[in-house]
């Protein structure tokens, strides 16, 4: 990505990337909790971004919004950015009702 000036910004993903690994993990770890004792039920999921939001002015083309990475270099004087508030509610795709479970190894300070 871009800004203005053409300077690219390389530690930004898109924001749909970025939830599409965000359910890629949460389902590796719910695999991995298959028959475990313990599980968590994942209720909400509260996400706090920085992101630039970038429109192109080619006909038909969409305002992409790209996550940024605080920390790294990603931020310049002419990257416009602005941070967001996700919650999101994870559902089962075949039993939305249904809880999502998801486990993690019992830390040793757990009981």
């Amino acid at each position: 990505m871009a800004d203005e000036t053409g300077t690219r910004v390389d530690d930004a993903v898109e924001l749909a990337e970025m939830i599409g690994q965000l359910r890629s993990e949460l389902s590796r770890a719910m695999a991995d909790g298959a028959g475990e004792g313990l599980r968590f039920q994942a209720e909400k999921l509260e996400l706090e971004l920085t992101v630039a939001v970038e429109r192109s002015r080619e006909p038909g083309a969409k305002v992409r919004f790209w996550v940024l990475d605080v920390h790294g270099s990603a931020r310049s004087a002419h990257t416009a950015t602005q941070r967001i508030k996700l919650t999101l509610q994870p559902v089962l795709g075949d039993a939305p009702d249904s809880p999502a479970l998801i486990s993690g190894a019992e830390l040793p300070d757990e009981s």
